[in-house]
């Protein structure tokens, strides 16, 4: 998912990471020190509209490895989420930093998840703009519930339960969807569709352009 500017800006002294409240977190995190840049995958590609394979092996050095790649990536792309899809690998992960609606930071990575969503009767839909790194440079409005619990474990098996509200909400859904094989456009009805895919043809290279300044930026 890509981030917003528009957005309350995160508080680096309210940060959680897994999960979990820590002190303060650095504006690179530390995986994408290590990591080392991918190529994101563009709507149409095959591997961004099948389901992704759930992860067996936990604690493996490959594992490892991609998470890194992959908050490096997101970074440089100024994203909030990426699914791992988004870099061309079939499986059930996803990194996200991302603020919420109070300005906390949340940032990690979580492996197989199971999104929970609030009973029917209890869920309140927010339209609100969003944007994809897969749909470079297209912008639309997506209804999404307000809260979201992501279940699932980290790199090496631990258990974990991401609780979400506001824009990260959004962003817990955002990224399962991905998952599953959907990006945002399916849930859009067919002109805005084609509004979105115009949209990314206009800004594309522009958006690619940009992206390949911070990579240079962060390797200079």
């Amino acid at each position: 998912m890509s981030r917003h500017t528009d957005r309350p800006g995160p508080d680096d002294r309210r940060v959680r990471g897994q999960g979990e409240p820590v002190d303060s977190y650095p504006a690179l995190p530390p995986e994408a020190e290590r990591g080392s840049e991918r190529r994101i995958t563009v709507v149409g590609e095959e591997v961004l509209g099948r389901p992704c394979r759930e992860v067996t092996e936990f604690g493996s050095p490959e594992l490892s490895a991609l998470i890194d790649d992959m908050f490096l990536t997101m970074h440089i792309a100024d994203g909030a989420g990426l699914a791992a899809n988004q870099v061309g690998v079939d499986l059930r992960l996803f990194v996200y930093d991302c603020p919420d609606d109070h300005g906390i930071r949340h940032v990690g990575h979580l492996v197989n998840p199971v999104l929970e969503l609030p009973d029917p009767g209890h869920r309140r839909l927010i339209d609100d703009v969003e944007g994809c790194l897969s749909v470079p440079g297209a912008t639309m409005t997506v209804p999404r519930t307000d809260r979201a619990v992501a279940r699932g474990f980290d790199k090496n098996g631990r258990p974990l339960v991401i609780e979400g509200t506001g824009y990260f909400a959004r962003c817990l859904q955002h990224e399962t969807d991905h998952l599953f094989g959907h990006t945002y456009l399916d849930r859009l009805a067919k002109r805005d569709r084609k509004d979105a895919l115009r949209q990314m043809e206009g800004r594309r290279e522009a958006v690619l352009a940009q992206r390949a300044r911070k990579a240079a930026l962060l390797s200079g």
